[in-house]
């Protein structure tokens, strides 16, 4: 009987391998690799107190409006004792609540194909990566996580991300979607949602959207002077992430490329002429009147539905609270500077364990059944996002959702190398510096490059 049995799981492990080879798909497997010795020790890619990445449970960014993005896990985390790891046979994943449901009938209908199980374990956002990072070095890892793309960074230089292979359904994904989940020329993650801020507007304030930065400016100062706001405009926060797009907008850039298009950690561009420009423009403002210290998410977000905050750079992750509160709104891509502003982008999306027991099943799992657009539609509809499935995106025909793309469309993923754990702290540091009037632009933004060289040594 046991012989039996074992031939019906060779022929089924078979028929997978030949339908992952036929799709152009399958990656060589690579279970004999041994485990980390230790636990990764470099500082992750995302911001130390928090904001978007990741699927913040009252609608924030995928890294985080309060803060910068994808939060870093705030305590010690240790692996849920009762976690569910890779068995041989079956597909275990790890996903949070929201997404856990459509990841099930993806499961059975992977099952009642090819009679292998897919179990899930539902735990918080964040959770899934401070729990992987402990589990997988160990070998007590899911086969899939469900996390944010600027986690790659030191997940996949600690030796813990497979490689991904979408074959031709590749083109079906947004294009700055796979970008961002390219890590070294790999692909390693599979992305179902991205993000970035754009500009909502009042539309009793501001009736059309300013085009330009200097517009924006006067459209600010005239609504002042007549008294209709307390604040022309706010940005996501006072941090570096809720910026990001003026320093780009004039030139100046967090790390600059290297000859394969990767961020380079040896290219600290904080002292560029146009960051440095970037912030020389944000302190005239502040001078001016036109921008002020202390505005905070929160506080900007009471402005805004009170009617007292003519526009706000923010991202999707807010927009279920701006359509319930029947304010007359409307969103357009941030405007222009010297050049297009290019806002940081976040991705989340579904990344494989190098130590699953089950890497052919788990890729075809994902290539084959969540890859589609059922699901990818189902994804959509359970947590509000911007879909990164392109067919999704388009039958959605949501014009909110089109200029949030639009604006994805001429970011910047956020980079996921592990020097961009050196960032944050000492880029937050320098716009509280600047909004509190503390030095010069260009002494500021000078200290922070150093800092982070200094850092990243």
């Amino acid at each position: 009987m046991k012989s039996i049995v074992k031939i019906i799981q060779s022929l089924l492990l078979i028929s997978v391998l030949l339908g992952v080879a036929l799709a152009g798909c399958a990656p060589q497997p690579t279970t004999q690799a041994a485990p980390p010795t230790a636990l990764p020790t470099e500082k992750p890619t995302e911001a130390p107190t928090a904001v978007p990445t990741a699927v913040p449970p009252t609608n924030t960014p995928t890294t985080a409006p309060t803060a910068e993005p994808t939060t870093e896990p705030t305590a010690e985390a240790t692996a849920t004792p009762s976690v569910l790891s890779s068995e041989e046979g079956s597909i275990t994943i790890w996903v949070n609540a929201e997404r856990a449901p459509i990841m099930e009938a993806a499961g059975k209908e992977f099952q009642a194909k090819y009679n292998v199980p897919v179990r899930i374990q539902t735990m918080g956002f964040n959770d899934v990566r401070s729990n992987f990072e402990i589990a997988a070095p160990a070998g007590n890892g899911p086969d899939i996580i469900a996390g944010a793309h600027d986690w790659i960074g030191s997940l996949y230089a600690s030796g813990l991300l497979a490689d991904i292979d979408l074959g031709d359904k590749v083109s079906s994904f947004n294009p700055t979607g796979i970008k961002a989940f390219t890590y070294d020329g790999h692909l390693v993650g599979m992305p179902y949602q991205v993000e970035s801020v754009a500009l909502y507007y009042n539309k009793d304030l501001v009736p059309t959207p300013p085009t330009t930065w200097k517009a924006t400016k006067d459209t600010i100062k005239s609504l002042l002077d007549a008294g209709k706001v307390d604040q022309g405009i706010a940005f996501v926060g006072g941090d570096f992430y809720g910026h990001y797009a003026v320093m780009t907008g004039f030139g100046g850039y967090a790390f600059g490329l290297d000859a394969n298009g990767s961020y380079d950690p040896k290219q600290v561009g904080f002292d560029s002429p146009g960051s440095i420009k970037a912030m020389t423009e944000l302190d005239s403002m502040i001078k001016a009147g036109l921008l002020h210290d202390g505005v905070t998410y929160d506080v900007a977000k009471d402005l805004f539905l009170k009617g007292r905050l003519a526009m706000w750079i923010n991202g999707p992750w807010e927009m279920d609270n701006i359509r319930k509160s029947g304010l007359h709104y409307g969103i357009a891509v941030i405007p222009n500077m010297e050049q297009a502003a290019r806002p940081f982008v976040g991705v989340q999306g579904f990344m494989i364990n190098k130590f699953s027991k089950n890497l052919l099943l788990a890729q075809s799992f994902l290539t084959e059944f969540v890859a589609s657009d059922e699901v990818m539609m189902n994804l959509y509809k359970a947590q509000f996002g911007i879909p990164a499935w392109n067919n999704t995106a388009q039958q959605a025909n949501d014009p909110d959702i089109a200029t949030f793309a639009a604006a994805v469309a001429q970011g910047d993923p956020m980079p996921a190398i592990p020097a961009m754990g050196a960032v944050w702290s000492a880029a937050n540091n320098a716009f509280s510096l600047l909004y509190q009037q503390k030095d010069t632009p260009e002494k500021i933004m000078k200290d922070a490059a150093e800092a982070i060289r200094s850092q990243i040594k």
